[in-house]
């Protein structure tokens, strides 16, 4: 498990191209045949992939946790980004397609990853958060989501915002997630942009063609810096930053936060002009 401090404002506003990629960029996730895992300081937030080829994979606890279990204590999102498989837990058997997205609650003992092909394996995106209550695990087909539509071909941000796991979907302790979709020609994610305190944010960006990139925005609204990202690569946004991001191509990103509020709308805006 990999270990990640988030840096503060004023640290922030010192670092170079490299320091910031370390320190807010997440990256060589999604091995095959591996669970790979990020835990980030702010929000005590566990980032992570597991990508089975052949053989099933079980999530372990991490001697960080100091956890008899990997959900002793915590929540878990799933969201699957790649071919077809299942999670188990406690031995109950979720097939997820792509875009079909789980929640696994606290005190659930037993997770197991499994691809229906070696061939085309499985990408399980992991989110996962401290928790105070149980939620019974569950899990939606991408299906069965309702799109919200916004943006227009006219601002480059035609798009669609699937929510799972939220307060009128998915139960959970704090977790929030879901992903967006970007139309062909659209290239334009959250703007205007704005930031949100109670809560911290992760952007996981998906479906992106391997020769382009996105331009992930980042830092207070007056003094903004830039991410370049490439697919299948993550973004920790702290609660005083914005987050909103340009692409050489359409997209997907999937948007999970932890925090104290999980009411979707539930930020503050940025008006564009105000952006520097």
């Amino acid at each position: 498990m990999r270990l990640y401090q988030i840096a503060d404002p004023v640290r922030y506003g010192l670092m170079n191209t490299e320091e910031l990629r370390e320190t807010f960029l997440l990256e060589d996730f999604f091995q095959p045949g591996e669970i790979e895992f990020a835990y980030v300081d702010l929000d005590r937030t566990v980032i992570g992939s597991a990508v089975p080829v052949g053989e099933a994979l079980t999530l372990e606890t991490e001697p960080e946790l100091r956890a008899e279990y990997f959900l002793e204590r915590r929540e878990l999102g799933v969201l699957n980004v790649g071919g077809a498989g299942s999670v188990i837990v406690d031995g109950t058997e979720f097939d997820l397609a792509k875009l079909d997205c789980l929640y696994a609650g606290r005190g659930s003992k037993s997770v197991t990853f499994k691809s229906k092909s070696a061939t085309d394996p499985a990408y399980f995106y992991l989110l996962s958060y401290p928790a105070h209550a149980v939620y019974p695990t569950a899990m939606v087909k991408f299906a069965d989501l309702e799109p919200v539509a916004l943006g227009a071909i006219e601002t480059c941000n035609k798009r669609r915002i699937y929510k799972a796991i939220y307060r009128d979907g998915i139960k959970s302790c704090q977790l929030v997630m879901g992903f967006t979709l970007l139309e062909a020609g659209s290239n334009w994610n959250t703007m205007p942009p704005h930031t949100h305190m109670r809560r911290s944010e992760v952007y996981f960006y998906f479906d992106l063609d391997p020769a382009h990139r996105v331009l992930h925005l980042m830092g207070p609204p007056d003094a903004t810096s830039h991410l370049v990202v490439a697919d299948k690569e993550v973004v920790v946004s702290p609660g005083w930053s914005i987050h909103a991001g340009v692409g050489t191509k359409n997209y997907a990103f999937c948007w999970g936060m932890g925090g104290e509020n999980q009411a979707y709308d539930d930020m503050d805006g940025v008006t564009i002009a105000d952006l520097k």
